[in-house]
């Protein structure tokens, strides 16, 4: 786990340090095993130190979820994304990457996710924070299946997130745990979807 010490010579701040050690035990321990205390042990800061942050449990919660979304959209890459006019074959390169990127290198931040998730449905000041960060994700999706010629982007665009999800959760945390697929087998899907959504 890092250090404060670590983090402030790697640029990261205390609260962000707070934030990805309460990520970590989210998907290290669950939703239980979330508290100030055991994020203060965690990341090797005095005690108190988390509390001075997010006083609450809520605000704890809240600054995990807007760390997590922020590394999940570089994880996710949405800053690289294609143009607009580059096409079918540059959209489904680009999501696999995406897609291969998240499940080889960032499987804690999906498990972490799924915890939020559903501690979202019971929390509703989280719940619209969840569905904020959400759009950040879906809106630019829209926008690239209308581009690609979807006469319904946004059902074409939740279609995608729906097959992306349910691969990234067998992937992440189902059956298929063990069996990632690799990056050129996810364009080939994605480009098979692709071509089942918006036609040949």
């Amino acid at each position: 786990m890092t250090t404060d010490r670590s983090a402030r010579t790697s640029g990261v701040s205390r609260a962000e340090l707070i934030a990805d050690t309460a990520i970590a035990l989210l998907a290290g321990r669950g939703m239980r095993g979330l508290t100030h205390r055991a994020v203060d042990e965690a990341a090797g800061l005095p005690p108190g130190s988390t509390s001075n942050h997010a006083r609450t449990r809520a605000a704890l919660l809240e600054l995990a979820l807007r760390r997590h979304a922020a590394r999940e959209a570089r994880a996710l890459t949405l800053t690289e994304m294609p143009d607009l006019a580059a096409g079918r074959d540059a959209l489904a390169d680009a999501l696999a990457l995406a897609l291969h990127r998240t499940l080889t290198d960032h499987r804690e931040l999906l498990v972490a996710r799924y915890e939020l998730a559903l501690e979202a449905t019971r929390r509703p000041e989280l719940r619209k924070i969840y569905d904020e960060e959400g759009r950040a994700f879906r809106e630019p999706l829209i926008a690239l299946m209308a581009a690609a010629g979807s006469a319904t982007p946004e059902r074409h665009a939740l279609s995608m997130i729906a097959w992306g999800e349910g691969l990234m959760f067998l992937c992440a945390a189902g059956a298929y745990h063990a069996e990632v697929p690799g990056r050129e087998e996810l364009r080939e899907r994605i480009g098979e979807l692709l071509r089942g959504v918006l036609g040949q």
